[in-house]
């Protein structure tokens, strides 16, 4: 009888933990996997890419997300392209990655919004066309409504300026890692003025590219959960030396989810030689 109150207890206790968990997979499976993925095959495993971010995010607007692959990038075996999402946000996609042999690793870092308490997920789609997931949840809330603060005219006047960081240890053939800072408020179209008072449209970067050598290193499609002052870590391979090239373009829409009305923006370019 004692066993069967134990087990009655354990299911009791157990029960509500199940029901968050379904709760929290219920965007990703009833709409996003669909929307993406339809009808796909999704592994989830920590063998090919890793996710890591903070349990408890202290700024829902600068979350600091970390990609780590568990595969070297070789012509016959590589990560083609990592999709990433917060489940959660007004707008979950992140952006989308894509990558070649040339990277060397398929690592990538950056700083994100979490609107809510929420899962972040990265599907990578290797060159064979197979998908593996990793996800962490984060808990953080009102990183898409976050102030843009009172230093917005500041903040344009730097618009659209790069810098580069490349690691000290530069060997030619062996990955180097790359850090890409750009100057861009990327305004979500939710986060009201402090000075005006008034909620501002939607201004963020949407679409990255990276060259080495006029070759693609990493290129990106990415939306308003990229935290203001865009800020990358990726790997590249030099075989020589030559330049580093990012050209990159930004978007302006008058509902930052339906985008029903959107303007192109600028476009921007920057470069960087390397000496390996």
């Amino acid at each position: 009888m004692n066993k069967i109150i134990k087990i009655g207890l354990l299911i009791l206790l157990i029960m509500p933990i199940l029901a968050t968990a379904a709760k929290d997979e219920e965007q990703w499976n009833n709409v996003l996997k669909n929307q993406y993925f339809s009808g796909e095959t999704i592994q989830e495993s920590k063998d090919i890419i890793e996710i890591d971010a903070p349990y408890r995010a202290e700024d829902p607007a600068l979350v600091p997300v970390k990609i780590i692959s568990k595969i070297k990038q070789t012509k016959d075996k590589y990560i083609k392209k990592i999709t990433v999402f917060v489940d959660k946000n007004p707008f979950p996609l992140v952006g989308e990655f894509e990558f070649t042999p040339e990277t060397g690793k398929a690592d990538l870092a950056m700083r994100v919004r979490v609107n809510s308490y929420s899962y972040i997920r990265a599907i990578a789609e290797m060159n064979d066309g197979k998908l593996y997931m990793s996800k962490k949840f984060v808990k953080a809330s009102g990183g898409c409504s976050a102030p843009i603060g009172a230093d917005l005219d500041a903040a344009m006047k730097r618009l659209g300026k790069v810098k580069f960081r490349l690691h000290k240890e530069r060997r030619a053939g062996e990955p180097i890692l790359t850090q890409l800072l750009i100057s861009h408020p990327n305004i979500t179209g939710m986060q009201m003025d402090q000075v005006t008072r008034f909620v501002k449209r939607s201004n963020f970067v949407n679409q990255l590219k990276v060259t080495f050598n006029n070759k693609p290193v990493l290129t990106a499609k990415i939306d308003i959960a990229i935290s203001a002052d865009p800020n990358f870590r990726f790997y590249f391979v030099p075989t020589k030396k030559g330049e580093l090239k990012v050209e990159f373009s930004d978007i302006s829409c008058e509902s930052p989810i339906s985008r029903t009305v959107c303007t192109k923006g600028k476009n921007y370019s920057a470069s960087y030689q390397v000496s390996p």
